[in-house]
């Protein structure tokens, strides 16, 4: 039986031998090659995603919950920062980390269909139910209440999105990944090169690390942010701008709301940028403020104290007044915190504010606030600021990115690395979770087609589906950016009226919310909160749709109104200025 058995293998050898023998020496220089790089240390891998952050996790996360994938793809993701930090992440329950996330409904669907949701600390979370935009300069204002509008997740739900700390949702993903067998996570290792294989007719890319390993990936996806490798290596070009603004971030501390929930999400568009008021709980609230780069320098080096005052007076006082307030301290740095609140104090005297009414704040006790009967039109705005949580200030420059493509040879871009857009309107992650569902996707249906995943064909389906809808996206924020920071009178009255008409068609409103991702539709993809806003802006510069809603009876007021703000925006319907 021995020796039948040797003869056997003996012949299988021979068949082996002879097989190999009849095959190409493309085929034969391969093996040779693989075999060789293994000895080197090399590892052949199926996906390899390029940064840790919550739009590469999503994807590895997305891979995981295909069932088609299980078994047959092997995932890995390499980090240069510490991934253990971020999953041991932690903070008391009334403090919260100052750059949060607006989560659509539409995004929330997608991180419950990949089973990451659960693993989210849902008490660091908050709906938005309500939300309140108007213009600095003349007051005009659109509410996206979602009670009115009939949106939600499913039946008696109210919201339109939720917020949370961006490091709530990464950590959530991490602690799913840690459950699945097939993904490697590769942190505290940088990408040192990518370089092209030698093999010939391979093309693969390979992803030399910085403990020395290299990486050989069928697919290489690059969701590593603004300035990225994968980009680089692909040959990827991108075209943009940067914004003359910064953006401040803080954890603002303030009474709870006696007479309704802090569930409101409150912009105004002052002409030096938007100033946005995110609730995060009963008594906190995040802060998102893009104005000049001087001015950003000066709040944020100032006594916290002053921050909150001009928070404060910023979604109060009128422009002309916020202005000065503006002129003051960037000529008085050093001012102290009870001289802007005396000066404010004057301002709200000289226009006629009423020492206790919703818009005053200089001599105001935030913690008297909710005591006795409200104010009128105190839902219009914030809740007064009281502190500033500590460590909580910063600030960071505004860009405009978009990668002039998405796929490469055997490479595709995801998240921050294939575009950044403006904060105001909160779109970079949900645009980067869209990018991740859909990539997702077209890998799952590869693999169930026996294709190869890193092939142009399976590729190209996602490119085709996002970059469309990611440019139109951004592009409308970039219009509404422009759109706002003119004080021209024609362009302030043309932005009012179309802002003002579209406030009263609640059927068209509510499109506008379904359409940027607050309904709850798994097949839609995740968009913003604010995005909302910038559909809006879509709409009004589309005369003709919004022809088609209003009716016969506005149809040649709006045309005119909407001609006017095409042309404030800088831009008329479907065109696009490259910078």
């Amino acid at each position: 039986m021995l020796l039948r058995g040797q003869n056997s293998s003996a012949r299988y050898l021979l068949r082996r031998s002879q097989s190999l023998s009849r095959q190409s020496s493309h085929a034969l220089t391969r093996l040779y090659h693989v075999t060789a790089a293994e000895r080197a240390g090399q590892k052949e891998c199926d996906i390899v995603i390029v940064g840790g952050g919550p739009a590469g996790l999503a994807f590895a996360s997305a891979l995981t919950a295909n069932k088609a994938l299980h078994g047959s793809v092997e995932v890995t993701l390499v980090e240069g920062g510490d991934l253990s930090k971020v999953h041991d992440w932690d903070m008391p329950p009334h403090a919260f980390s100052n750059r949060v996330v607006s989560l659509t409904n539409a995004s929330l669907d997608f991180l419950d269909q990949i089973d990451a949701w659960q693993y989210v600390d849902a008490a660091r979370t908050c709906p938005v139910e309500d939300m309140q935009v108007w213009d600095g300069i003349s007051g005009s204002r659109i509410d996206f209440n979602a009670v009115s509008l009939g949106v939600g997740r499913g039946p008696g739900s109210t919201q339109m999105a939720r917020l949370t700390e961006t490091l709530n949702l990464q950590r959530g993903l991490l602690r799913h990944l840690s459950q699945q067998p097939n993904v490697t996570l590769l942190d505290n290792t940088k990408v040192e090169n990518i370089f092209n294989d030698d093999i010939p007719g391979g093309g693969w890319p390979m992803v030399q690390l910085s403990t020395g390993g290299v990486l050989r990936a069928r697919l290489l996806v690059g969701a590593d942010g603004i300035n990225s490798p994968v980009r680089t290596y692909s040959k990827i070009d991108t075209y943009g701008w940067d914004y003359p603004t910064r953006a401040i971030v803080a954890t603002l501390l303030h009474p709870p709301r006696t007479f309704s929930p802090n569930t409101t999400a409150y912009q105004r568009f002052l002409p030096t940028g938007p100033i946005a008021f995110l609730p995060l709980s009963p008594t906190s609230s995040s802060l998102v403020w893009s104005t000049t780069p001087a001015l950003a320098t000066v709040l944020t080096k100032a006594d916290p104290a002053i921050l909150a005052s001009m928070i404060n007076a910023a979604f109060r006082l009128p422009e002309l007044s916020v202005r000065y307030l503006h002129t003051r301290l960037l000529e008085h740095p050093s001012l102290s915190p009870d001289d802007l609140r005396a000066e404010i104090a004057f301002r709200e005297q000289a226009h006629a504010i009423a020492p206790y009414s919703a818009h005053a704040s200089a001599n105001v006790n935030p913690d008297d606030v909710n005591v006795g009967i409200p104010d009128q039109g105190i839902d219009a705005v914030p809740p007064l600021v009281a502190r500033i949580q500590p460590g909580t200030i910063a600030s960071f420059p505004l860009r405009y990115r978009h990668a002039e493509a998405y796929i490469g040879t055997r490479t595709a871009l995801i998240g921050d690395a294939a575009h950044i857009v403006h904060p105001l309107a909160g779109q970079g992650l949900n645009l980067g979770l869209g990018d991740a569902a859909s990539l997702a996707r077209c890998v799952g249906n590869a693999v169930m087609h026996g294709s190869d995943i890193g092939s142009h064909t399976t590729l190209a389906p996602y490119a085709r589906e996002r970059y469309f809808e990611n440019h139109k996206m951004m592009s409308a924020v970039d219009k509404l950016h422009k759109l706002y920071a003119s004080t021209a009178p024609p362009v302030v009255s043309a932005r009012s009226i179309g802002l003002e008409v579209l406030n009263e068609l609640e059927a068209l409103k509510a499109g506008i919310v379904g359409a940027a991702g607050g309904e709850s539709n798994p097949r839609s993809s995740p968009s913003s909160l604010w995005g909302t806003v910038t559909s809006g802006v879509e709409t009004l510069v589309d005369g003709a749709r919004f022809a088609k809603v209003v009716g016969s009876g506005l149809k040649s007021i709006a045309g005119g109104v909407l001609q006017q703000v095409a042309r404030a925006a800088g831009t008329g319907p479907g065109e696009d200025r490259r910078g």
